[in-house]
């Protein structure tokens, strides 16, 4: 398999609806329409799929490993029944005051991925919906993707200057994409 089929996704608001009051549990995680099929979609096209998520809801105490756990857990039983799969979840169990290197904008979960996946993240596409996102991509040099869902339509607001990067709708649209330039490459 050849390292340009590897991708990296946040989980809230990419493939979940985020909550500013976190996804605490199983049945607070709900998938963004089309999402699914997204990740779907590329795993039968040979790519790679990791997960890049902030969990500061564990250091917060609102809930607990086993409840993340469960959570991902759901994740991954919705991809399989959809033809889909996901490698490996890294998340950074800090909160924003504790000043940690893994947590996003931080490149400490991305450089986690390289050492696990012995590979280089330069020009590997990035996918989110936070301008933490797109810092922690261009840190380790990623192409990131902005998608609309989540926060997306906020960062777009907040930060105009991101004229360089890809903006789709959703993660759906974000690998249609993927599979397109993949295909013309």
């Amino acid at each position: 398999m050849t390292v340009e089929r590897f991708v990296a996704i946040d989980r809230d608001g990419v493939i979940n609806e985020d909550s500013d009051e976190y996804i605490k549990s199983e049945s607070e995680w709900i998938p963004i329409a089309g999402s699914i099929d997204g990740i779907a979609r590329l795993t039968q096209a040979g790519f790679r799929i990791v997960i890049v998520t902030n969990q500061s809801g564990l250091s917060r105490g609102l809930f607990d490993l086993s409840a993340l756990n469960g959570i991902h857990k759901k994740l991954q039983d919705c991809l399989s029944r959809n033809g889909g799969r996901v490698e490996m979840i890294f998340f950074c169990p800090h909160g924003p005051t504790d000043h940690c290197t893994c947590r996003k904008p931080s490149p400490g979960l991305l450089r986690q991925i390289e050492d696990r996946f012995n590979l280089d993240l330069s020009g590997l596409p990035f996918i989110g919906d936070s301008f933490s996102d797109v810092q922690a991509a261009r840190k380790v040099g990623m192409e990131p993707i902005l998608v609309r869902t989540g926060k997306g339509e906020q960062t777009l607001s907040d930060h105009p200057d991101l004229s360089d990067v890809r903006v789709f709708s959703n993660l759906n649209e974000a690998a249609h994409d993927l599979l397109d330039r993949w295909r013309n490459a």
